[in-house]
């Protein structure tokens, strides 16, 4: 793509689908990574940041072999946007990749801090159509399960089922049925990803414990090691 070759560039990085979505869209399309960054919500609450399993981001960046930067927050609405900037104003990029799909208060943060740093945003996901954007995801070579799920018609049986063509039927039928996002942007899941084309390494998940709270739970991912792909 015209104009992206070489920029120095660190994605936003939470282990989901997104992130990678938009990391491999930066490798693809020239851009230069140099970084990986993730927020740690201290409380695990967060506005911004995906937090289930962000501990194993460790894991991810060392299947892609990419340097891994982590920031820490206490999740407080606005005060995490500027620990997020406190942490990128320290590396020597260009620009950032985000892997927002729809979420305008994700969005109009990022580019705030990007445009107060000088930086430049990059983020291919906006504005997709949910149900291709998933299904693309798939077809490219994406392994990633649900780590998180809080909408009408996720069980906990969801936890830890991997995506599919089949999932993504199902999801859509729910969409009709709840009008819930089927990528799930509006908060309706979460996700982790195992394997994907950049990957050196696929994860395999040892042992894995689900939480389950009301109408949500949580996949904590407890052992997981590398394996050559």
């Amino acid at each position: 793509m015209v104009g992206l070759a070489d920029v120095p560039v660190a994605v936003l990085y939470s282990g989901g689908k997104d992130s990678n979505y938009a990391l491999y869209w930066a490798v693809k399309n020239g851009l230069n990574v140099r970084f990986l960054v993730s927020m740690v919500s201290e409380n695990e609450e967060s506005y911004m940041y995906h937090t289930p399993n962000i501990n194993l981001t460790d894991l991810q960046a060392k299947a892609l072999g990419i340097p891994l930067v982590k920031g820490f927050t206490t999740g407080e609405k606005e005060k995490e946007v500027e620990d997020l900037k406190r942490v990128l104003e320290g590396l020597k990029i260009e620009g950032i990749v985000a892997g927002a799909l729809a979420s305008r208060y994700q969005r109009e943060r990022i580019e705030r801090i990007a445009k107060e740093l000088g930086l430049k945003v990059y983020a291919p996901a906006w504005g997709r159509d949910p149900e291709e954007y998933m299904r693309e995801l798939v077809r490219i070579g994406f392994k990633f399960i649900f780590v998180g799920v809080s909408a009408y018609g996720l069980t906990q049986e969801w936890l830890g089922r991997v995506v599919d063509d089949a999932i993504i039927d199902e999801l859509a039928k729910l969409r009709d049925k709840y009008n819930i996002h089927v990528a799930g942007e509006g908060g309706e899941f979460e996700t982790f990803v195992l394997d994907m084309p950049l990957f050196k390494y696929r994860i395999v998940v040892d042992e894995a414990e689900r939480i389950w709270e009301g109408l949500s739970g949580k996949l904590l991912i407890k052992k997981a090691h590398l394996e050559p792909k």
